[in-house]
């Protein structure tokens, strides 16, 4: 089957391009301007974004910075044996991967999601999911299995309204959270979207669902994780200044709720981009996301959420009211921090636009491959820096050892290449002195410390993120070359 034969175009999808919307800034006075009246002077990222959204011109035509450092950081790639947008994670990307899985899904948690696993294919021609699909603007994968037609799934929508449909609900368990980390979603993007991380056809989203009373609720819940997505970016490494508020709204909803709105821009602190709908196309009301605006001025969302009036009706959801009657929940859509690729993809744009302003490119510490490269000066150095490097390890630091027969100076411009946070060369006056000459990436400065006082203060800034092992041997010189 060709690839024009299998792709499936929603509905909502056909008619995006036809749909028509006014575009305005919502400042923190409250004041809702047209674009051409407001003053950008200050705001030259929320410029960017309001060009990018009115154009929609989603194709790159030249290759984002993060894809050249994401192949010499031997993080991520491309996968030419598989479909466009689908990437291989060499060793140090896949730790990175996973210690954002691990940490969102720990956010989530803490905010009382329920985790749970559904399937990733789902019946084309199952009524409920076959109208849902229609009202989603994605494109989706198609595949045949037993004379049945399946779609992969998108996002975590139908496992878990389906499992919503089956459970018996009451009003006291609302706001009812439910919680997926999907390794994959799926969506078939168009080619000319497809570059690095930015845009994939496979990725992995964490997908929460809030089921709720009414809109009062629906309301406070949503405030509630408007923070949580802010926070999550935060613990990840991105602030309020790498990224803008977007957010779409029909008219009606938002004449009827402007305080609510406002004190959603109010949290975020800036000014944010507001597209008008005059009446109500998807099957949502009122929606945000958090732009990261890259190097190339291309938007991408990474945290969003929803307040579904559709999709409780649509698929049967009920919960018992105190009057008897049973009730179809409102449906938040939230992902606290987008999909975990374009999170990895964000954190590589910061850190290229970081090196053109003059400053050092870093990823956050918790994040480091390697957070401490021991340098031994000589073959009798190496058992020491060995020995060091592994008892950083029973502490939770992940310290590895250049033994390499290179120079110091070759192995330490190496280690910079690398982004290591932190450098200790081991030489004879170091091998019994209680403070070593510790090279600070952050500062870019030498540092007299102890390894006692370099091992708490790493845990003290990673405080409170997961931990996950050094993701390569300790010994340099016993690692494959991924990328040549």
């Amino acid at each position: 089957m060709s690839e024009k034969e299998q792709e499936v175009v929603s509905e909502a999808l056909k008619a995006e391009d036809r749909l028509r919307s006014k575009w305005h800034v919502l400042d923190l006075e409250g004041e809702l301007k047209p674009l051409e009246e407001f003053d950008f002077t200050g705001y030259g990222n929320l410029r960017k974004f309001a060009d990018y959204e009115e154009k929609k011109k989603r194709a790159v035509d030249r290759e984002p910075p993060h894809v050249r450092l994401m192949r010499s950081l031997e993080l991520v790639d491309y996968e030419p044996a598989s479909d466009p947008g689908n990437m291989r994670y060499y060793p140090k990307g896949r730790m990175i991967k996973a210690l954002l899985e691990d940490y969102v899904t720990g956010m989530v948690l803490d905010y009382g999601g329920m985790a749970v696993e559904t399937p990733i294919m789902y019946d084309m021609n199952h009524p409920t999911l076959a109208e849902y699909l229609n009202r989603f603007p994605a494109r989706q994968y198609t595949i045949e299995s037993d004379d049945k037609r399946y779609f992969l799934r998108f996002a975590a929508c139908f496992g878990q309204f389906l499992m919503a449909h089956d459970a018996n609900i009451s009003y006291r368990d609302l706001p009812m959270r439910i919680y997926e980390l999907t390794r994959y979603s799926f969506r078939r993007e168009q080619r000319g979207e497809l570059v690095g991380l930015r845009r994939l056809r496979a990725f992995t989203m964490p997908d929460v669902h809030a089921m709720c009373r009414d809109l009062p609720q629906a309301k406070k819940e949503f405030k509630l994780r408007f923070k949580l997505s802010m926070n999550t970016l935060n613990g990840i490494g991105l602030d309020t200044d790498d990224y803008e508020l977007g957010i779409r709204v029909t008219e009606d909803f938002y004449r009827k709720n402007r305080r609510f709105i406002r004190s959603l821009v109010r949290l975020h602190g800036k000014p944010a981009l507001v597209e008008v709908w005059k009446e109500r196309f998807f099957y949502f009301i009122l929606k945000y996301e958090f732009n990261f605006i890259d190097a190339l001025d291309k938007a991408s969302a990474l945290s969003t959420d929803q307040i579904d009036v559709e999709n409780g009706e649509r698929y049967g959801i009920t919960y018992m009211d105190e009057d008897g009657h049973g009730k179809h929940p409102l449906i938040l859509h939230c992902s606290p921090s987008g999909a975990i690729e374009r999170d990895i993809y964000a954190l590589l744009e910061k850190a290229h636009m970081d090196m053109e302003k003059g400053r050092r490119p870093m990823l956050p510490l918790w994040l480091s491959p390697t957070q401490v490269r021991f340098i031994p000066v000589s073959e009798a150095h190496v058992a020491a820096a060995m020995k060091h490097a592994k008892r950083m390890a029973r502490s939770r630091v992940r310290a590895d050892v250049d033994d390499r027969g290179e120079t110091v100076q070759k192995k330490i411009r190496d280690a910079e290449k690398e982004w290591i946070p932190y450098i200790i060369v081991i030489g004879e006056r170091e091998m019994g002195a209680e403070k070593v000459p510790v090279r600070v990436r952050s500062d870019g400065v030498i540092h007299k410390m102890s390894l006692k006082e370099l091992v708490s203060g790493i845990r003290k800034q990673v405080r409170g993120k997961p931990y996950r092992p050094l993701p390569m041997p300790v010994s340099v010189q016993r690692r494959p070359k991924f990328v040549g």
